[in-house]
């Protein structure tokens, strides 16, 4: 009984820990606030605001997780991401990791 024990607990211990995926039409469908910094493509309307098109989906997750905790400050994006869950997190960032900057 030890033995299948600790098998069991070897085996759960050296599983991969995969992370939720995003779905990009889910976040197409979250993007209202960002448009109107980043655009519906994720190219920046002005230069101050940073192109999010083709920018690495957990880089963006990190970056919104950052915003959120308060450990990255702006006044800008803190409000924008106080509401959002991990799951729109992963699903605006997977929406805009997938197009390109025109």
């Amino acid at each position: 009984m030890k033995l299948i024990i600790t098998f069991l607990a070897i085996s759960a211990l050296s599983a991969p820990v995969f992370a939720a995926k995003g779905d990009p039409a889910k976040g197409k469908a979250k993007i209202a606030t960002c448009t109107a910094c980043h655009g519906t493509d994720g190219k920046g309307i002005q230069p101050i605001y940073p192109n999010l098109c083709g920018q690495h989906e957990e880089y963006m997750v990190i970056q919104l997780k950052a915003f959120k905790s308060g450990e990255r400050k702006n006044a800008l994006m803190a409000p924008m991401v106080a509401s959002l869950s991990e799951q729109d997190m992963r699903d605006i960032a997977a929406y805009y990791s997938k197009q390109k900057c025109k």
